[in-house]
């Protein structure tokens, strides 16, 4: 999970909403919290409510003075060995907020200091070459964007990680995993 903010707490305004989701997913039997990995995580806005889940729930940080001292491609290469830590599947959910500010106006809940657009896309593609069950580009907000940069930035993040799975041949790789009838839990 790609983001400025530490979407695990179980509410938000008493609502089940945007910065709840991994609250409310890392309670499913087949997804372990400590294979949860939050990165860009920073500034002002994360809830206090998330901290105390983080802590008890064991799940792995990366903030953006993390990405700053290591370097995206450390951060990356320890995402990575969390997240596939006993999972047969890793699905990237990439919020656009964590890209810095500036450089993706069409969001609704902008936070300076994020990703650059190259730290970005590099670590879209590291992660993505080892292959995904699925991914998902969240919080892009058109009426906000200015001459569709946010959009142009969200698009390039699909291509740059579809891109890397075709050129490493791990592209459907979970097709086996994916492609089984739904059983309810």
């Amino acid at each position: 999970h790609v983001d400025r903010h530490a979407d695990i707490q179980e509410k938000d305004l008493d609502e089940r909403m945007h910065t709840t989701p991994y609250f409310h997913a890392t309670n499913l039997p087949n997804v372990r919290p400590e294979n949860l990995v939050q990165i860009g995580i920073g500034g002002w806005q994360v809830p206090r409510a998330a901290v105390g889940n983080m802590v008890e729930r064991r799940t792995n940080i990366f903030t953006m003075d993390d990405v700053e001292q290591l370097g995206i491609e450390k951060v990356a290469e320890m995402a990575l060995e969390r997240a596939w830590d006993g999972c047969d599947a890793v699905y990237m959910s990439y919020d656009i907020d964590s890209i810095e500010a500036a450089f993706v106006p069409g969001t609704g809940w902008p936070e300076p200091g994020g990703l650059l657009p190259r730290e970005a896309l590099k670590l879209v593609g590291l992660v993505a070459k080892e292959g995904l069950c699925g991914m998902e580009i969240v919080e892009v907000s058109p009426p906000y964007d200015h001459a569709d940069i946010t959009s142009l930035m969200a698009l390039r993040i699909v291509v740059d990680a579809l891109g890397a799975m075709t050129a490493h041949g791990t592209m459907g790789n979970h097709k086996s995993i994916i492609d089984k009838p739904f059983t309810p839990f």
